[in-house]
């Protein structure tokens, strides 16, 4: 696969919430408004991006009996420091909105299934490419949910008032009930979309297959 396949695969293809579905506690959690869903994104982006290098870097130094461990603590610590730099430079008010979902970035299975299924595989440049375009994929994705429960709960966008006129918030958009209703929508109009595709080229639509036969993170101790 090319360098800009490695890339524009976790925008759409294999995006990570829309296809995956992966990473959905922060996902349904912090979209109430686009801010929190841009800020969580970047922030998860950016962690992916530092460990999918790291762990390519290291990957054939540290024993596949303990890789996962490893692999903690190297995503652990660019969490820290995301944490710390959001936590010094970030909005007060956008910091406490994403709260304890920043440390929990650490046990992210975007953020572990990346370095698990990719960059303990491949090249750091491929591996920072992987990186950028699932994180690119996952705040695509968060500021589009984002951004349609937010102007669906009080007609405003990125914190600025879109309807003056709309004076009394929708708050079922702003609770976790509203976020599986928005998301489902979401989802079902991608499907519609590739079964639309699929038909025009003749063939059929197989949605992804999620279960456990077709992932390896949970295999600890390696070949």
């Amino acid at each position: 696969m090319s360098a800009m396949n490695e890339f524009t695969k976790g925008l759409w293809k294999e995006n990570p919430v829309l296809v995956l579905m992966l990473g959905m506690c922060p996902t349904l959690a912090v979209t109430s408004s686009a801010t929190n869903g841009l800020g969580m994104g970047l922030a998860t982006m950016c962690v992916l991006m530092c460990s999918n290098v790291a762990i390519s870097a290291i990957r054939n130094i540290v024993p596949k009996k303990i890789r996962i461990p490893v692999y903690i603590v190297v995503i652990a610590t660019f969490v820290t420091i995301v944490d710390l730099l959001m936590q010094a430079y970030a909005p007060t008010a956008l910091y406490e909105a994403l709260g304890i979902f920043i440390p929990l970035i650490v046990v992210n299975c975007i953020v572990l299934g990346r370095a698990e299924a990719f960059a303990s595989k491949n090249g750091a440049l491929k591996s920072l490419l992987d990186g950028l375009g699932m994180g690119m994929g996952f705040t695509l994705s968060l500021v589009t949910l984002g951004a349609t429960r937010e102007f669906l709960a009080s007609g405003s966008l990125f914190q600025i008032k879109l309807i003056p006129g709309w004076t009394t918030d929708f708050m079922l958009m702003t609770s976790a009930p509203g976020a599986f209703i928005i998301l489902g929508l979401f989802l079902a109009g991608m499907n519609a979309m590739n079964m639309r595709k699929a038909r025009k080229n003749g063939k059929s639509y197989k949605a992804a297959n999620l279960n456990c036969s077709s992932c390896n993170i949970c295999d600890i101790g390696g070949e």
